[in-house]
């Protein structure tokens, strides 16, 4: 099984890009996340007979010989992969067009700082003279206008030109773009709106006209992109940022959009553990005072350095390792020594396991004597250097381990705790 996917809550130039590698990998089953857009769920339920795909619950990790990522190049943003995460062997292709890097380690890479994935691929299929379907066209060239902002954001490239010229000579049909890239806009979002509206607020940081709205939604909200999109419009501010808070749920989303060329949204919403474009982009974080998310924002954007630390300011190094053969024994006599919780397990750099106090649960008295091997975890959760404080949290919540092993081109070169990242936290957060 070979299969093309893309991050949760697809938009267009996900959904083109997925369609679009599958012209290019005709072999490849495209699966689509669970969450999409309120527009692109609109375009897939009138066009599901043409551009068929599955869920994360048709793959057999063990039947999978081949992955193709689009519009991503990070685990975190894939939804139901994680059985492919950690499989040897899997032939793994990337198509991006964001200029971080990200953690999935690809067998080969298409990763160009253009406007949208989908001109990657536009590139590639008039490369090799594939004739398209006018929906086919349509819908790359919806992937396209929608990441570049029609063609008026920054980050839009000669080449986002080049392919959308491409896609309209293969008779693209601009009335339907005008028809799904317009999102839906109805009783609930215009009540978010008008409270935006109604408790407006500005203030400069770095020279920046930045609105910061923190306000509570009650049940599903779908459009609030596009209520920020229009209260940027109306606020007339380089930046706006809404912070919506759902209190049953216990989480908040951020979304926000800058005008600015050097504001990069992207950024921002990266390190505080979600993504996007240097116009665009959104985070959603769980159980959060939202007067902290707003001093957060404040402090990435004044380029605080603590708000925008990452795993390699804050990690331990060098890191005390034990080898597969050490003896339980001396492992427990070291670390009541060290005065540690945990070691990694290391066969020369590479990192193998992972030994800690509760392991020795499993140990009887007459095991002592066993080596390491035998009792350590071998399925070894790790981190980039690159990574923020909140996909580390994550990991070690979602995973319920106290320490990372932070792993650089496959060597151990540090170690993250839970202690480290707490510390990080409560020193970051306002007195309350």
């Amino acid at each position: 099984m070979e299969i093309i996917t893309t991050h949760r809550n697809a938009d267009f130039d996900a959904l083109a890009s997925v369609f679009a590698a599958a012209i290019i990998y005709p072999g490849a089953k495209p699966i689509l996340p669970q969450g999409l857009n309120p527009n692109v769920r609109a375009f897939l339920s009138i066009h599901k007979d043409l551009f068929p795909f599955g869920t994360p619950k048709a793959i057999d990790p063990e039947a999978t010989s081949m992955l193709i990522v689009v519009d991503t190049n990070r685990w975190r943003r894939l939804d139901g992969m994680d059985g492919l995460k950690k499989k040897s062997g899997l032939n793994i292709h990337v198509w991006d067009h964001h200029r971080e890097s990200g953690d999935i380690e690809a067998n080969w890479s298409c990763c160009e700082p253009v406007g949208a994935t989908t001109t990657l691929f536009a590139r590639r299929l008039e490369q090799e003279n594939k004739r398209l379907s006018t929906i086919q066209a349509s819908l790359f060239l919806a992937g396209i206008y929608e990441d570049t902002g029609n063609m008026t954001f920054p980050s839009t490239t000669a080449q986002d030109a080049r392919a959308a010229a491409f896609l309209i000579d293969q008779h693209a049909d601009l009335n339907m773009l005008n028809s799904f890239l317009r999102p839906v806009y109805g009783p609930k979002q215009k009540d978010v709106l008008f409270e935006m509206l109604k408790n407006t607020k500005r203030r400069k940081l770095k020279g920046y006209s930045v609105s910061l709205i923190k306000q509570n939604v009650e049940g599903h909200t779908p459009g609030l992109a596009l209520v920020v999109d229009m209260y940027q419009d109306v606020v007339n501010v380089d930046a706006a940022f809404g912070i919506f808070t759902e209190p049953k749920k216990d989480r908040t989303i951020v979304i926000g959009r800058s005008g600015a060329a050097g504001l990069n949204i992207g950024s921002i919403m990266r390190s505080m553990g979600g993504g996007g474009h240097p116009n665009a982009g959104s985070a959603m974080l769980k159980s959060v005072n939202p007067d902290a998310v707003e001093t957060w924002i404040a402090e990435l954007i004044m380029g605080n350095q603590q708000a925008s630390v990452q795993i390699s300011d804050l990690m331990s190094f060098p890191v005390f390792t034990v080898t597969p053969e050490t003896p339980m024994k001396e492992v427990a006599l070291l670390l009541r020594e060290k005065g540690c919780t945990g070691f990694p397990v290391t066969d020369g750099k590479s990192v193998v396991g992972i030994i800690s106090r509760r392991d020795f649960k499993k140990v009887r008295p007459k095991q002592m004597n066993a080596p390491v091997k035998a009792f350590m975890c071998a399925s070894v959760i790790q981190i980039d250097p690159g990574s923020s404080v909140v996909q580390a949290a994550r990991l070690m919540i979602r995973n319920d381990i106290g320490r990372l092993p932070v792993v650089k081109e496959g060597k151990l070169i540090g170690l993250i705790t839970r202690t480290d990242t707490m510390r990080y936290y409560y020193d970051l957060l306002p007195d309350q």
